[in-house]
Order: structure tokens, then sequence, then C-alpha cells
């Protein structure tokens, strides 16, 4: 049988994927790459934002249409928009064989082999997506964060560690796969074990993967700033192998706006942290998120956010404008924001952290960078790679040409730069 698996959305559901990968494989069917190939197509689905909505809803419909005119015999769709919209996707798309959630991957796995008629035992595999090089640890499933914006909560369900003791044998198996930067991740990385221990363990996590001398970088994403401990701060500053890039979407810097997205810290708090980590960990990398057009953003409050982000200088940021989502608190605040307003006000703070990107690049041309390589880039006739200031997927990279290893670490001249990417040459 000939199956296709297909993933949208963030690293936790590439994790759910390589999961359902794992069973699958491990029944004797044969990945195709290509969905038109396949014999049975599983998509993978987000349903975060209006975006990502809309994304999912046309990858299924073009595996329905490869089913009504192609080799298709069944589709099956799970994931976040399938968890949130289950219901009336079953009403609205009946063509699709089966409608799977997100909150329990191994009987969702169990569901799949009932359904495609494969019988075995589940052993807890899982088959890597990403390069081999680099690959995610995911700690928890669901959030408990009250963020008046976010639908997460209800479509993942409560805060759910994983036990420390299985997160390292998973860790164990990923680095004898090959595996040299690992990515730890979570809706809420901050307050790992927090449910299962009393308290928050993400520190002693963390010093227990850097002990894992397989791994080069161990990259720590999704951190809440009203969670942000002083003892995080002191082991991303000392630990080698934790590299110095701290991931944590503040969305907003205005108190007033802090408030109302029920974010549980204020500017101040912000600031604090930011000082910190500037002041303890040697060349860090911040990376942030940040939200426009929340019901009731003033023209002032958007200007104190492009005021601080000049101040700031976030080496890294991603920008969004409000999208409004069912099932949120803020999807009743009267106050919202027309759509062309959030893009003017998106397309000001996009211009102001273009040129900061610029400025920041520039000063690392002359410089010599560790890069580690990624993929090879036919189009562009180059090798692609990152420093650890940039994570797959999300950031920058840096273009070679030079022929190089895909996995392999280099040290690398920087010789151009551009908004979010750079160029350089072996060091020989």
């Amino acid at each position: 049988m000939k199956i296709n698996l297909t993933t949208l959305g963030c690293p936790k559901n590439i994790v759910d994927s390589e999961i359902l990968l794992g069973g699958l494989v491990g029944s004797g069917v044969d990945i195709v790459e290509k969905p038109e190939e396949a014999e049975t197509i599983i998509l993978n689905t987000c349903g975060f934002i209006q975006g990502a909505k809309e994304e999912s809803i046309e990858a299924i419909l073009e595996a329905v249409e490869m089913k009504k005119h192609g080799s298709c015999q069944r589709v099956f769709i799970t994931g976040c928009l399938s968890q949130r919209y289950h219901s009336e996707l079953i009403a609205e798309i009946p063509e699709v064989d089966g409608f799977y959630g997100n909150r329990d991957m191994v009987r969702i796995l169990k569901g799949l082999l009932n359904e495609l008629d494969l019988r075995r035992e589940l052993l807890g595999e899982r088959t890597l997506t990403t390069p081999r090089h680099y690959a995610y640890l995911k700690i928890s499933e669901g959030c408990e964060n009250p963020c008046t914006f976010c639908a997460i909560p209800g479509i993942r369900g409560k805060f759910r560690s994983r036990a420390l003791e299985a997160l390292l044998e998973e860790a164990h198996m990923l680095a004898s796969k090959g595996v040299q930067e690992l990515i730890v991740i979570a809706q809420d990385s901050t307050i790992y074990g927090q449910d299962l221990y009393g308290k928050a363990r993400i520190v002693p996590l963390l010093d227990e993967l850097s002990q894992m001398e397989e791994f080069k970088w161990i990259r720590l994403l999704y951190t809440f700033p009203a969670h942000f401990s002083d003892d995080l701060i002191e082991i991303i500053s000392e630990k080698k192998r934790l590299i110095n890039y701290v991931d944590m979407p503040i969305q907003h810097i205005s108190d007033r706006m802090l408030k109302r997205m029920a974010r549980k810290v204020s500017r101040a708090d912000i600031e604090r942290i930011i000082d910190r980590l500037r002041a303890n960990a040697a060349g860090v990398t911040l990376r942030t998120t940040l939200i426009v057009g929340f019901p009731g953003e003033t023209e002032d409050d958007c200007q104190e956010l492009a005021d601080f982000l000049g101040q700031a200088q976030f080496e890294r940021l991603g920008l969004f404008a409000y999208s409004r989502e069912e099932d949120t608190p803020a999807y009743h605040f009267p106050d919202q924001i027309p759509e062309h307003v959030k893009h003017e006000r998106l397309a000001e703070l996009t211009d102001i952290q273009n040129a900061i990107s610029l400025q920041l690049n520039q000063e690392l041309v002359g410089t010599t960078q560790e890069v580690l390589v990624d993929a090879f880039d036919p189009i562009k006739n180059t090798y692609v790679g990152r420093t650890s200031r940039d994570c797959p997927e999300i950031d920058g990279c840096v273009h070679l040409r030079d022929t190089v290893g895909v996995g392999s670490f280099h040290d690398v001249r920087i010789t151009n730069c551009f908004d979010y990417d750079l160029e350089g040459e072996l060091i020989r």
C-alpha cells in the first residue's frame, strides 16, 4: 500500500506526523513523497489562524480531487483543523474517509491502522521527516495560558507534560539516529513539568540534555515571558551545547494591550528579561513574535510598539496581523480593528524590522561564523546552511557556493548580506 502523509503547520505537528509515520512504516507500507502517487493520503492539518485554516482546507480539497480522478482510494485528515472543526468537516466534505484530531497520537494511529486493515503492535517508533541532523523533542502537549487571542487551549487541550525519563530516552534515540541539533518544543516550554512534579522542571531537563555529547546544538523554543525564570537565564548562559538563542513571543509591549491579551506580564517585566539575557548570555539571539491590530489597539499603542522595536533590536522577529478566531475571548471584543488598518500597521513595523535586520547582518560581513549545512538549493545552485542564530524553517540562512556535505558544520567567512539571508565562503 502506497501512503503519502503531508504535514501542515508548526513543529509540534511535525512530531505528531513522525509518530504516525513510525507506526505506518512498521506495518510494511510504502511511504511515497508525492500525493498523486499514493493510494492513501493522510493530511495533518493546522487550524490555528485564518491563513492556516485556508491552506488546510485547500489541501483537503486537492486530496479529494485526487481521490475522484487519480489513483488515490482513501483520504484521512488529522491535526488541529480536524480537532477544531470535526463535525463541520464531516458535514461539508463527506468524501473524506475519516477525520481524526490531534490529542492522542497512539489512538489516532490505531484508528488509521484499523481503517487500512493493518494489524500490528505499537512499539512507539518515530520516523524523522526532518533532515537527519536535526529533530524536534516535544516535551508537553496542550496549553492553559489564558491569552484572549489564542485558540490553542481549545484545540490541543490542557497542558500535559511528558515524563522526564521518557524525554531523555527519546533524546538518546534521536542522538543514535545522528541528530546533532535538538530543538525542544512545547506550547509553553517554561512551565514544563509543573503538572507532573509540582514545579517547573525545564532547567533540570535542559541540564540533562546538555550532558549528551552527541548533540552539538540544543535550541529551546516557545518560552513564555510570564514564566521566564532567572534559573533559565542562568543555564542558557552557562551550558555550551544550549545555544544562546531565546525564542520568547511577547506579542505586544503596551501595558494596555498586554492586559487585554491576558499575557500576565507588563512592559517592565519583558524589559527586565531582555536586559538580563543581554547581560548574562553573551551574544544572545532574541527571537519574538508580535501581533498588530489587536482589538482596541490605538495609534499610540502601535507607536509605542514601533519605538520599542528600535530600542530592543531583536535579531529575529515574526510579525502578524491579528486574526479574529472564534471560540476565543477576543473574538467578542467590540472594538475590532479594520483589516486595512491592521495591514498598514503591519507594513510599518515590517519596514522597521527589515532595516534592523539588515544592519545586524551587515555587522556580520567579514566575520567567521560556524554554519550547519541543511540542504542543496538546485534553483540558486547553492548549499543552504544556518548559523546558531537561525532556527530551521523560520529564520534566515547562509548560502554557500562551495561543495559541502549536508549535515556538516563548517567555519564560513560571511561575504555578503541581505535583509535576512547571508552569503559566505568556506575557510579552507
